[in-house]
């Protein structure tokens, strides 16, 4: 069988987890990347082995006609390169956050749909294996009825002047931190867990005063037919694991028959009511950033093109993750519980208010 022929935009700090879920997937092949910056586009060519490389996805498009690009650029870039793929009837995997801006987000997702070609947001977190295997527990009645979900945020990257800028610089600077760049993953895990969510209640806050947006916050989420959701996020202090920027903290997932741990290391814990808690045992994949998730995610959409199963966070789809997201920033900025019924963000992104 023909391999399908991946191409890719961006080679910032992100874009090697990509590259190196591309090159571990045996029905694909690399045939060319592009970034504005040639020498950094050349370097991730020669460690990758990538034949061709450009400064124009356009140019690129043209001349290679992939069959399927890969985005991982800045949100600002979004809209132009996926118009420019589905142009050319080329699927795409576009970087999130989806564009700087709910308005721009619609747009571009209704424009994909009308299009026909697919448009996948790379919403990773859903397929690190720990969340995988949970939510295979909740589907095979393990817990029960899942009752109430918690993650408890400590990266530990957030501290002091220097905070980010050896990794992602920009994160300084963007007005909006916390929900746009990290909560945002565990709104759209929680909803693959969980289900629906029905109302949000959200207070945030900058603790560091070397970035613009906010830091840390809490967001308590209500799930259709009860079940509750609370994500405590700080990005300043770490936790308990050897790499702290693994699963970026612990989870706790309750139902009926019990609770699901996950601690600093990716191990699961099962404490099945009145009994003591074991470790459950399951792949959790390679050491990678979030347990080989880019790859799993690649692969899950590979399958889509190839044989037609459903894909997970079209563009259109992932406008609810959007949603619930702008409805936290407005609980913050009112002071009050948003219904997500009826609530019609802005289109315009309004900074995060200290």
């Amino acid at each position: 069988m023909a391999r399908l022929r991946i191409a890719g935009v961006g080679a910032g700090y992100f874009s090697r987890f990509h590259l190196e879920g591309w090159r571990d997937n045996a029905v694909c092949e690399l045939v060319a990347w592009c970034d504005e910056d040639a020498a950094k586009a050349d370097a991730m060519a020669r460690e990758f082995g990538i034949p061709r490389t450009f400064t124009s996805a356009e140019t690129m498009c043209s001349e290679v006609a992939p069959d399927l690009l890969d985005i991982v650029t800045p949100p600002a870039s979004h809209a132009a390169l996926v118009a420019l793929a589905h142009a050319r009837r080329i699927p795409v995997i576009c970087q999130k956050p989806l564009t700087p801006s709910w308005g721009e987000s619609v747009a571009l997702a209704n424009a994909a749909a009308a299009s026909g070609v697919p448009c996948i947001v790379h919403e990773n977190f859903r397929f690190q294996p720990w969340y995988r295997e949970a939510r295979r527990l909740i589907a095979d009645g393990t817990l029960g009825t899942p009752h109430a979900v918690a993650f408890r945020l400590r990266p530990g990257d957030g501290q002091g002047a220097r905070a980010y800028l050896d990794r992602q610089p920009y994160f300084q600077q963007m007005p909006r931190l916390l929900v746009v760049e990290t909560a945002i993953h565990f709104i759209d895990t929680f909803r693959f867990l969980m289900g629906e969510v029905e109302a949000i209640t959200a207070r945030l806050r900058r603790m560091n005063p070397a970035i613009r947006g906010e830091d840390a916050g809490y967001l308590i989420l209500e799930f259709a037919g009860g079940p509750t959701g609370l994500f405590d996020g700080n990005r300043l202090n770490d936790h308990v694991a050897a790499n702290p920027r693994r699963t970026m903290g612990e989870l706790w997932l309750e139902g009926e028959a019990g609770v699901l741990r996950l601690d600093g290391d990716a191990r699961l814990w099962w404490k099945p009511h009145h009994a003591d808690e074991r470790e459950h045992r399951y792949d959790a994949g390679p050491p990678t950033f979030g347990g080989g998730c880019c790859g799993a995610l690649q692969a899950h959409v590979v399958a889509h093109l190839l044989r037609g199963t459903p894909a997970e966070n079209t563009a259109a789809d992932y406008l609810t993750n959007l949603r619930v997201q702008e409805a936290a920033y407005a609980s913050h900025a009112t002071g009050r519980r948003i219904a997500l019924a009826g609530f019609d963000p802005p289109d315009r992104a309004t900074a995060f208010i200290a």
